[in-house]
Formats: structure tokens, C-alpha cells, sequence
């Protein structure tokens, strides 16, 4: 196991200031620091973050000027992170949704192969809203192209833990998406690179009083540009992907 392994936990915030207390309550029982980034809440909301970043000093608030979507705030926090001496940021969702019990199976692994994206791969309960988790399988199935590959089983998740080193690389060389395009566009460019991907299930729920930025129009807008903008990428990289998986069958 490497020493030098210090992971923080980051946490995009947009007015999630009713469950945000007990999930930063519940990241700090795993002895994490944790970076909160303000993309743009209201008032309320950011009177809660001030609050816990004053009682905790390993707590840190960093607050964006205004609200450019989870990507653009999930970047920032990347690079603050790395800024910070830390070597890995395990990222989870505000509003409550991730089960921050596998926080060490998550840290474990990432302990043990530092160099690799460890992702979740969610299994549901009867929280999940249905069009959402049907309309999940269209982005699988673009990311299966986009990749020649079945070899991302679930890139939507925002339960993950990144190796800041290169994770900091990629969003400074290819920054993606700023918003709910971002996680899958990451790990499809993180795999066209061939740098390795862990993947860990984990149970997502939906809580009943949850909060969901997803703007249908704009959102599903971005993500069909994001699933083009691939789709030409891995056309460029073609012979590269080709390439790779005839070494992989040999």
C-alpha cells in the first residue's frame, strides 16, 4: 500500500442544504476532509455550508460565482483538491442519494490500485424514478460506441474516487462538459487513454424529499451533444481503438 495515499471527499452543492449536514456528518465519521463547492446556491443554502466550514476546520467552502452545472463545480474541486496536497478525492452527491457506508470498500480499493478511476455501478430500490433509469440505457449504449467496448458497465454515477494526478491532467488537457454531461464524457475519455477503471456496485436510493437539478431540455441537449462529440472523437482514434483491442485478444 502506497503511503503517501490522502484522500478528501468533494461535494458539489446547489441548494441542497437540508440533507447536505447529515452527508458531510457522514463523511467526516470516515476521518475525511471535505471539500464543499457552492455552484451558485441560494442564500439559505449557503448560510448552512458557512456554518459547517466554520465548526470543522477540515471542512473547506469554495464558492463559485455563479451556477455553471456539477461538472464545471466538480472540476474546481478536483484542482483544489490536488492544490491541497491531497493525492485522491472521493466524489458522492449532496442530496443523499449515495450509501456513504461503502466509503471504505471505495477507499480501499483506490488504496490499493491508486492509479484507477473507481466508479459505482448503482443498484436501485423502488426510489428510482423509472424514465430515469430507462433513459439511462441510451447513454450506456453511446458510451459502448464511443468506447468499442462494453468495458464501462455504468458512467453516470457520481459515486467515484480520482486519482487527482491524472484526473487534474484530462479536465486541464479535455475539459468536457460542465454540467450532467460531465461524468460519463470523463470516463470515456479517462478510457480512451487506456489508464484502468475499477468498478463497484453500490445501492442508490432516491430520497422522497431529494432535490433534481436535471433541466430536461438543457440537460438532455448537452448530453446528445456530449454523446456526438464522442462519437467523432472515437472516429479520430479509430485505428488506435482498433488497434488496442486486437492486443487485448491475443
Amino acid at each position: 500500500m502506497p503511503n503517501d495515499f490522502n484522500p478528501c471527499a468533494i461535494i458539489p452543492v446547489f441548494n441542497h442544504h437540508l440533507a447536505l449536514p447529515e452527508t458531510v456528518a457522514q463523511l467526516r465519521a470516515h476521518n475525511l476532509d471535505v471539500i464543499l463547492v457552492d455552484d451558485g446556491s441560494a442564500p439559505i443554502c449557503l448560510k448552512v455550508e458557512q456554518e459547517l466550514a466554520r465548526a470543522d476546520a477540515r471542512i473547506h467552502l469554495l464558492k463559485r460565482s455563479g451556477n455553471d452545472g456539477k461538472g464545471a463545480a466538480v472540476k474546481d474541486a478536483l484542482i483544489l483538491a490536488q492544490q491541497q496536497g491531497f493525492s485522491h478525492a472521493l466524489q458522492i452527491d449532496a442530496d443523499g442519494q449515495h450509501n456513504t457506508n461503502d466509503v471504505p470498500h471505495f477507499l480501499d480499493r483506490a488504496r490499493s490500485q491508486p492509479q484507477s478511476l473507481i466508479a459505482g455501478m448503482p443498484t436501485y430500490d423502488n426510489s428510482v424514478p423509472k424514465l430515469r433509469f430507462y433513459a439511462r440505457y441510451l447513454t450506456h449504449v453511446w458510451v459502448w460506441i464511443n468506447t468499442l467496448s462494453l468495458d464501462i458497465k455504468d458512467s453516470m454515477c457520481g459515486f467515484r474516487v480520482y486519482p487527482l494526478a491524472q484526473s487534474v491532467e484530462l479536465i486541464k488537457r479535455e475539459p468536457g462538459g460542465n454540467r450532467m454531461d460531465f461524468d460519463p464524457e470523463f470516463m470515456v475519455r479517462w478510457h480512451w487513454r487506456d489508464w484502468p477503471l475499477e468498478q463497484i456496485s453500490t445501492a442508490v436510493s432516491y430520497p422522497l424529499d431529494g432535490i433534481s437539478h436535471f433541466q430536461p431540455r438543457l440537460d438532455n441537449w448537452l448530453i446528445s451533444m456530449m454523446h456526438t462529440r464522442l462519437f467523432f472523437g472515437m472516429l479520430r482514434r479509430l485505428p488506435q481503438l482498433l488497434l488496442r483491442k486486437l492486443y487485448q485478444c491475443k
